[in-house]
């Protein structure tokens, strides 16, 4: 694979590093040569990422011809979004402050190299970071907050190679020498199969949608057919670039690295399920609701609650009613008001948390309806009864700790009525085309949504007991046909 390295002005660059090409960005730009070159990587170290500048656009061409770039464009706004940057020193916390315990001083830079640092005992906060923010330079500044006592990421840029100290270049150079022979985890690796897909999972959640069995029934789906598969966990963020397809089988939220696994993959070119747009729509059912009844989509009695309007709920929605916040989950997140005393307790505490949530009309059923749709077609249909004297189907302490689970009872789509399956295929063509599991109420022969999961459950022996093998096989079939066609439309 041909190595670029794309600068403004290849005569400014300070590095000499052997069996690496040093391009000019407006050459590669213009330049057909590149325009048409095939497995290429691109490393972007140009002055400046500004939007729409000359390095931006390196970034953003070098996706289109498939020349893996690094960073790439989601990288660089990421550098601008200080919510991506909290979050990102959020879940590196730990690492964060044993690095930084001894520092003295109330700032600190730490300026990394292809993913390492001078100071060994700085070395595995420099992977990490590197891991999120995927550049070949990068200077990040910490502060340390004196309320909190603790430090905290403050920002993150890019260094240019001429602002990289004398002193460094000679271990700049020898780290990306390292790089660039393939002693990283960042060159796509020897292709065996057709395609190569990550899985990525949780090892250790408790409620995954994916069991350990499931996981391997996926795997030798795909391999059956020519796709290479590996399971991946959140710290292998950045090897997706090695991978042509994401397969995320964890929990999703926004706020999480499920959702910056997805974005980065669809950035790269990546045939992704869950793709970003999925989880950001179904993951908030202010969203959902708005275009459901904006599509006139049957469900039950709904309200956007706000701070100015949660005492007529009881007008609007009568009692009981359920409240839930905007991402809640797998029962978490939802309660059941039955009177004006629980509302004026429950809503505002809600209300503490986002400054939406939902009301719904509380409709008493002993099952919900869940349909699979994955490829805008129907791919399985089960009954989850409610857990024994509850009305949810999962019954969780306090704590939020799961205590039981319902029944569940799987039957062929074909024998659904079919108002029901044209419900679930209205509803999640509003959403995309991706994986969905719809949640659907039954009172006598209507039926009325009442949401949509992206990432739902696929077990061994629950939904995939009509289906079995088969269900895992069309998904991973799905899988092959996207890579298929996005191979032919962009020539790799």
């Amino acid at each position: 694979m041909k190595i670029l390295i794309v600068v403004n002005d290849p005569a400014d660059w300070p590095l000499a590093i052997e069996e690496v090409e040093v391009v000019a960005a407006r050459t590669y730009l213009t330049s057909p040569v590149y325009a048409d070159l095939q497995q290429a990587r691109v490393f972007n170290l140009c002055r400046s990422y500004k939007y729409q500048s000359t390095g931006y656009y390196v970034s953003l061409l070098a996706t289109a011809r498939g020349h893996k770039p690094l960073p790439d464009v989601t990288t660089i706004q990421d550098f601008k979004s200080q919510a991506i940057i909290r979050i990102a020193s959020e879940d590196i916390d730990r690492i964060i402050q044993h690095s930084l315990a001894q520092i003295k001083s109330s700032e600190f830079t730490l300026s990394i190299y292809f993913g390492h640092n001078l100071a060994k005992c700085h070395e595995h906060l420099a992977q990490e970071l590197f891991k999120i923010f995927q550049a070949p330079f990068l200077r990040a500044i910490f502060f340390f907050n004196e309320k909190q006592k603790k430090w905290q990421l403050q920002s993150l840029s890019p260094i240019a190679a001429n602002d990289i100290p004398e002193e460094h270049r000679p271990f700049t150079v020898e780290m990306a020498r390292e790089y660039f022979k393939g002693k990283h985890r960042g060159i796509r690796r020897k292709r065996a199969t057709r395609y190569d897909l990550a899985i990525l999972h949780d090892p250790d959640e408790q409620e995954a949608p994916s069991s350990g069995k499931a996981l391997q029934k996926f795997i030798k789906a795909a391999e059956g057919i020519g796709v290479g598969v590996e399971l991946i966990t959140r710290d292998d963020y950045g090897r997706i670039a090695e991978f042509d397809a994401l397969f995320i089988r964890e929990t999703t939220s926004v706020m999480h690295h499920t959702y910056r696994f997805a974005r980065r993959a669809a950035a790269l070119g990546l045939v992704v399920i869950d793709d970003p747009e999925s989880i950001l729509k179904c993951t908030n059912k202010v969203f959902l609701a708005e275009i459901m009844t904006k599509n006139k989509v049957p469900t039950p009695k709904t309200a956007i609650v706000h701070s100015g309007n949660w005492m007529s709920l009881a007008e609007n929605i009568g009692f009981p009613c359920i409240l839930k916040k905007p991402d809640s989950s797998f029962s978490q997140g939802v309660v059941k008001v039955e009177s004006k005393e629980e509302l004026a307790i429950q809503a505002p505490a809600l209300l503490q948390k986002s400054e939406l949530i939902i009301a719904q009309e509380f409709m008493p059923t002993t099952f919900d309806w869940r349909i699979g749709v994955f490829d805008k077609k129907p791919l399985f249909a089960c009954k989850y009864f409610m857990a024994k004297k509850h009305w949810q189907i999962i019954k969780r302490d306090d704590a939020g700790h799961k205590i039981l689970d319902g029944n569940f009872e799987t039957m062929p789509v074909e024998d659904c009525p079919p108002s029901l399956i044209r419900l679930a295929l209205k509803a999640t063509a509003l959403i995309g085309d991706g994986l969905y599991g719809v949640d659907i109420k039954q009172v006598d022969s209507k039926f009325y949504l009442i949401e949509i999961n992206d990432n739902p459950n696929i077990d061994a022996g629950v939904e995939d007991k009509i289906l079995k093998d088969e269900l895992y096989a069309r998904m991973m079939r799905v899988f092959a046909q996207r890579l298929d066609a996005r191979r032919r439309g962009s020539g790799w």
